[in-house]
């Protein structure tokens, strides 16, 4: 008997995905439960497992394709044997690409180490045995696959060339010619989605942004007298985001506008905050978000910050993790950046961005003194939302972090 292996229901929002990576070939027995193919979908990877036990029988769709969901991505023969291994060869379908090796999802002996997506993916574009590296959890992590050190010897057994950089150089050294080369990468569907909601944002909205900097001397004296004993008894470092997320919500109860979406001609306003942060990850910009982040301490701000973090790195974060937000905070100053002017996140109508922390000249009590100076931007919905109205919110936040005692007296 065959059973259907189908692309399940992942959330109201997501429609269709692309297979990414079948873990398993035509032939192969399964086990109910184990996971057989990798879909990438525009928020978040998802592995499907098999229904029934049995042997892969068919693939249907094969790495790349675009999928929607209720499609049958391949078939479960229940209850029968695997291949012969003289036969057992791994077999890419019709429309996988036949120049990826073998063992890039990481496996041998027919037995995979368990690995996250993202260090999936990455061991393919590296062409890295996953069983060569040696995981610190229970599954083998991007991180993970970073630290490992590939000797040029291992790399030259397992039909890697060598970076671009070393082939260049060896070039230079016997006077051989520099080829110049192209690559034409397909966008994921991550990619290609955060590419599009850039542009509606732009045609949708209208967009404007308003700048002010910040004074943090307070904040860096109050990190600094306190970041041991904050480390010690909760376990994170005491950041810069967190004073951003308390004054933000400050801020926003009283211009509760920038906390609002518009839905036709209405808007609505919302009265809980849920903040959604801005995190890097490899396939792109995503913004998990702190539920009620107005009831959390600076401690749980921090904790679930550096948890979106890790989530972002091993390619885990959850469709409940991006789900809504109200208002969102991006932090480009992790990268050096002096100022910008972040994009909004529909259907949202504020977005707080920070940036780089620097030594400046500033004119305190007439006399010309250095600080550690932040310019900050509030990009806005000029629909709903007035200039002055953006203007005093960013003033509130900027006094709010200059003297962050207010925000413990209020809180």
């Amino acid at each position: 008997m065959s059973i259907n292996i189908v692309v399940p229901e992942m959330g109201e929002s997501i429609v269709d995905a692309r297979v990414a990576k079948w873990l398993k070939n035509e032939g192969d027995a399964v086990q109910v439960g184990e996971a057989l193919v990798e879909l990438e979908t525009d928020k978040v990877d998802v592995e499907v497992s098999a229904p029934k036990g049995g042997v892969l029988e068919k693939i249907a769709h094969g790495t790349g394709d675009d999928v929607k969901i209720g499609d049958v991505l391949g078939m479960i023969s229940e209850g029968a044997s695997a291949a012969a291994p003289a036969s057992a060869a791994p077999r890419a379908s019709a429309k996988s690409s036949s120049s990826e090796p073998s063992n890039a999802s990481g496996t041998a002996a027919g037995v995979a180490r368990p690995a996250t997506p993202s260090a999936r993916r990455a061991a393919r574009e590296q062409n890295v045995d996953l069983n060569t590296v040696k995981p610190a959890g229970p599954r083998v992590t991007k991180d993970d696959l970073a630290n490992a050190s590939v000797s040029e010897p291992a790399r030259a057994e397992q039909g890697v060339r060598a970076p671009a950089s070393e082939r260049d150089g060896r070039a230079r050294g016997g006077e051989a010619p520099r080829t110049r080369t192209e690559e034409r990468v397909r966008m994921s569907k991550r990619r290609a989605t955060i590419a599009r909601r850039l542009v509606e944002a732009q045609q949708t909205a209208a967009m404007l942004t308003t700048f002010n900097e910040v004074d943090m001397s307070a904040v860096m004296d109050l990190r600094e007298r306190r970041k041991q004993t904050f480390k010690d008894k909760h376990g994170v470092g005491l950041g810069i985001a967190s004073f951003f997320v308390k004054a933000s919500i400050a801020a926003l109860r009283e211009f509760p506008r920038l906390n609002a979406e518009i839905q036709g001609d209405e808007m609505v306003l919302k009265y809980y905050y849920d903040i959604g942060i801005a995190v890097g990850a490899a396939e792109g910009l995503v913004v998990p978000v702190l539920r009620d982040a107005d009831r959390l301490t600076f401690s749980e701000i921090e904790l679930g910050i550096r948890e979106f973090a890790r989530k972002a790195g091993d390619g885990t974060l959850t469709l409940d993790d991006l789900r809504g937000g109200t208002f969102s905070i991006t932090n480009g100053g992790v990268f050096g950046s002096l100022m910008s002017t972040p994009i909004l996140n529909p259907p949202q109508v504020g977005i707080l961005g920070l940036h780089a922390v620097k030594q400046r000249p500033v004119g305190v009590d007439g006399q010309i003194v250095l600080r550690p100076m932040m310019f900050v931007a509030l990009t806005y919905d000029h629909r709903i939302v007035d200039g002055a109205e953006a203007v005093q919110f960013l003033v509130r936040v900027k006094a709010l972090v200059e003297d962050p005692g207010v925000m413990l007296i209020e809180s």
